[in-house]
């Protein structure tokens, strides 16, 4: 009798070689590992008007010209930070890591029920129609870089094709700058229609004082009625570390100036920093000092984001 034929070896499929993970930039380290529970008990619709998502990095690739690469902080993890905070509504400001691809900044809009919005980087190669998609999304401004290490500051061009394609949609301009380039930068942010929004308290300079050059441009562009202030970033322009009472102070004094177009953020994942990431617990409960009196941190966390970033009331 023939014997019958072995079978044929299973041959397994090998699977595809994983690209190698970026590894973080320095000034990337992950955020803090468990922030603390605070203390202060924020209004109802708290907003967190600056803060980032990242990743997954094997969904939503960073550009290959980025200038800095973060660890991944996707919206599962910013989410569980603000229902650990007190926060409900977010506002995602899109990273120059992913340059104008914007789909992970779209996919944290789907995701958010309303209660996101979204802060786009474009620019002449954007088109009308990727204008009129995001602002569907959830989009309520445009943020212009003005920082070496985040690309070449935007030519005056490139400011004019940004305004030619959202005109009519009713975004404010954000601006990143450095504190000493304020005044060189005081006819451009006049110039701007609508309103414009300086991040991080314009990254002054503390060394110089709070009465510096810079801090007198920040105030007389608040002086114009058009501008607004994001009173965050403490731990970034702070001098002394922890609980950073020389930027909370600076912080305060804003608040107090012009009540009515301050917004506040945590910054999170805080990239691009050096030494240890903030307990963003301790951010919050920095706002008591920021703004002590409850009608100002009302204004502060829940009318003014409503306002600017065009929330649901």
């Amino acid at each position: 009798m023939t014997e019958p034929a072995a079978p044929a070896p299973v041959v397994l499929p090998q699977p595809l070689p994983r690209p190698p993970r970026p590894a973080p930039s320095p000034g990337c380290p992950p955020p803090h590992p468990s922030p603390r529970v605070p203390e202060l008990l924020l209004p109802p619709d708290s907003c967190d008007a600056h803060c980032h998502v990242f990743g997954p990095v094997a969904r939503f690739p960073y550009a290959p010209d980025r200038t800095f690469t973060p660890p991944d902080a996707p919206k599962e993890q910013l989410r569980s930070l603000h229902a650990r905070l007190g926060l409900t509504r977010t506002v995602v400001v899109q990273s120059s890591c992913y340059g104008r691809d914007h789909r992970v900044l779209l996919d944290a809009l789907a995701a958010g029920g309303g209660r996101v919005r979204g802060v786009a980087l474009i620019g002449e190669t954007t088109s009308r129609a990727e204008a009129e998609e995001l602002h569907r999304a959830g989009v309520r401004a445009f943020r212009l870089n003005f920082l070496p290490h985040l690309r070449s500051r935007p030519t005056n061009a490139e400011i004019d094709a940004v305004l030619e394609r959202v005109d009519g949609l009713g975004w404010a301009a954000q601006l990143h700058v450095r504190g000493d380039d304020l005044p060189d930068l005081t006819d451009v942010v006049r110039a701007l229609p609508g309103r414009v929004v300086i991040d991080h308290m314009g990254r002054v300079d503390l060394t110089a004082g709070r009465d510096s050059p810079a801090t007198r441009t920040l105030r007389a562009l608040l002086d114009t009625g058009h501008v607004w202030v994001k009173v965050s970033g403490v731990d970034r322009l702070s001098l002394e570390g922890p609980p950073y009472t020389d930027a909370v102070t600076l912080a305060a004094s804003l608040v107090a100036y012009a009540p009515e177009r301050v917004v506040w953020g945590t910054d999170y994942p805080h990239v691009n920093i050096t030494g240890d990431p903030p307990d963003d617990g301790l951010l919050v409960d920095l706002l008591k000092h920021m703004a002590p009196e409850p009608a100002a941190l009302q204004r502060l966390l829940v009318t003014n984001p409503a306002e600017l970033f065009d929330f649901d009331d």
